[in-house]
């Protein structure tokens, strides 16, 4: 699995329309093949500061995003940003859930399983 984050520092006179801008990308970008997930999130302490995470089947399947007009729209609001974006890509061997933390904490039920139930995607 891949994970993007990429933070983005908008002018405190454009914030909106680089919100309008990321949410409008929502729809069509977890629409595209081999895309996982896609959030939006705020800054609770700057509400000027955004990230958006993306989680990608594949290193093949995000190349392809990061060579979209998709992408392209994203990278297209450099002018609204006080800096330039932060991207950040990394890739992911394993990805343990609920059941690790209880694992490690010795949490289990009487039948010895977790009292958790793991959702997997």
């Amino acid at each position: 699995m891949i994970i993007v984050r990429i933070s983005i520092q908008a002018l405190a006179e454009k914030q909106k329309e680089v919100m309008q801008t990321l949410l409008s990308l929502m729809v069509r970008l977890e629409r595209e093949t081999g895309c996982l997930s896609y959030a939006l999130l705020s800054d609770i302490k700057d509400k000027n500061t955004l990230y958006v995470l993306e989680e990608w089947e594949n290193r093949q399947k995000l190349d392809n995003h990061l060579k979209s007009d998709l992408f392209g729209v994203l990278l297209g609001i450099k002018s609204l940003l006080r800096q330039p974006h932060g991207i950040r890509i990394y890739t992911v061997e394993k990805a343990e859930g609920m059941n690790a933390v209880l694992a490690v904490r010795g949490k289990t039920n009487d039948s010895g399983t977790s009292k958790i139930k793991e959702i997997k995607p």
